[in-house]
């Protein structure tokens, strides 16, 4: 509906608001050159193991998939929503921050159509006198003071006074494709409009809301941000946001406590779930931590003398708190709040998971029966079998990162299915008898002649090819 000319100017308080500008001594285009130079690059994740890494060093962690790491925000749609103000799809959700070892925000420039920055022109460093960068022209249209600021020239935005003028201003600077536009655009709404106007004409313009929401976030502007949330709706986005003063909470009981306090935002239920988990974990490490600091400084367990502890496993991510366990407490019966076991049954932790971060603890402590015993299964005849969820190839790949021996390394080369995988690893570990017997059984005399080389002198493995090669009954190929 049309306003009034009197209505249009009620937008507008000319003794409390001041011109913007580009001149080097104004607030506001300090304010929005510090925003945008602010914003980082789009980081891209090219992790895609899909189980987590872990040791136990106190260096950032891996975790799974519910421990708390901040991700990229989400691609920009369309720059405006025609007809009637939609809301506005959440771009977080909480699996997002569920993420051990945060990354940076993704800010950048939020464009349509295209995904070209090329075409913006950097402000050149002239100096210039203040009535030179001035430039009141009120007749400008909003796509010509939009290509001025590109430029670098100095424009005031005063003459946009009345509300569709304003308007008119962003959607140049949106159509533009250029952020740092775009930003200056917005900080001078934000000063000049009411917050109940703004976020109302935010709320049906899709690209300049991401963005806007974007450099609240990377400036700190959390009030006002939750604020916006509020406004459009988006209850589960202001539940996340609360959500993240955790992160800034040392205290282990302080955390447990805001964390419980959480429980009572508008969350989805598989995010209220997660978060019921996170508490779960931390108040077991609570107790996990209370009971080894005292055995610790008691001298009770022999294995804090042995391996001493490098960090507490205090608000650690699940896997690493599952590795702790298996590294300390691997013979704690079922049932103990610090039983791998236990921890397992909790928190659903997958088979494949469960297996790799026991191993990598078992072989840490270079526990090779506990290792064996992970692997060995047995049938209802009574016969005994290794297998396992992850793939040997990978287990050898642990075993050797863990420096284990050659008998031990043999053994589970031998399981790789694949021959020429097998055979490489063989020869990669030095599994001698296993690469001697396997050319023994290709009948390959050549390729066990070459191998002799390789062999130290005077070995058992030289002395069992000399042996093989003197065999009169084997039949070679060559």
């Amino acid at each position: 509906m049309m306003k009034s000319r009197s209505d249009e100017e009620d937008y507008w308080n000319t003794n409390k608001f001041q011109a913007f500008t580009f001149d080097d001594e104004d607030d506001e285009l300090k304010e929005s050159k510090a925003a945008v130079s602010s914003l980082p690059q789009l980081a891209a994740d090219d992790d895609d193991d899909d189980m987590e890494k872990v040791s136990w060093s106190g260096e950032p962690i891996g975790s799974i998939s519910w421990s708390v790491r901040e991700t990229a925000t989400s691609r920009v749609g369309a720059s405006r929503v025609p007809a009637e103000p939609a809301r506005v799809n959440s771009s977080y959700s909480l699996g997002s921050l569920f993420k051990a070892g945060r990354r940076n925000s993704n800010v950048a420039t939020f464009v349509e159509g295209s995904s070209e920055s090329s075409g913006r022109t950097p402000a050149p460093e002239i100096r210039r006198t203040k009535s030179e960068k001035l430039d009141f022209g009120g007749d400008r249209s909003p796509r010509e003071v939009v290509d001025r600021m590109r430029q670098g020239k100095a424009v005031s935005l005063e003459p946009f006074r009345c509300l569709r003028a304003k308007m008119d201003l962003l959607d140049s600077a949106v159509d533009a494709h250029d952020g740092n536009v775009v930003t200056a655009v917005l900080i001078f709404l934000k000063k000049s409009l009411s917050r109940e106007v703004l976020f109302g004409e935010l709320a049906s313009r899709r690209t300049a809301l991401m963005h806007f929401v974007n450099y609240l976030s990377e400036s700190g502007q959390r009030q006002l941000l939750l604020e916006l949330y509020r406004a459009l709706g988006r209850q589960e986005d202001a539940a996340l946001l609360q959500y993240k003063e955790h992160l800034g909470i040392a205290g282990e009981k302080e955390r447990r406590d805001f964390l419980n306090g959480c429980l009572s935002l508008q969350f989805s239920p598989e995010d209220r779930a997660q978060v019921q988990d996170q508490v779960s974990l931390l108040e077991r490490q609570m107790l996990i931590e209370a009971e080894d600091r005292e055995a610790e400084r008691g001298g009770k367990a022999e294995i804090f003398h042995k391996f001493p502890r490098k960090a507490s496993v205090l608000h650690m991510p699940l896997v690493t708190t599952l590795y702790y366990c298996c590294f300390y407490h691997y013979d704690r019966p079922e049932g103990s709040f610090s039983a791998p076991a236990d921890i397992r049954r909790s928190f659903k932790i997958s088979d494949k998971q469960f297996l790799k971060t026991t191993l990598s603890a078992r072989a840490k402590r270079k526990s090779w029966s506990d290792v064996d015993a992970l692997f060995t299964s047995r049938s209802w005849l009574g016969f005994t079998r290794k297998k396992s969820p992850l793939s040997f190839r990978k287990v050898v790949d642990i075993l050797h990162r863990n420096s284990a021996p050659a008998n031990v390394l043999q053994d589970y080369v031998s399981l790789v299915e694949d021959a020429d995988a097998r055979m490489a690893l063989a020869h990669k570990h030095k599994c001698h008898e296993l690469v001697i017997n396997t050319y023994r059984d290709l009948k390959e005399r050549r390729l066990l002649l070459a191998y002799r080389a390789k062999v130290e002198a005077g070995s058992a493995e030289e002395r069992k090819i000399d042996e093989l090669l003197n065999n009169t009954q084997i039949r070679w190929k060559n």
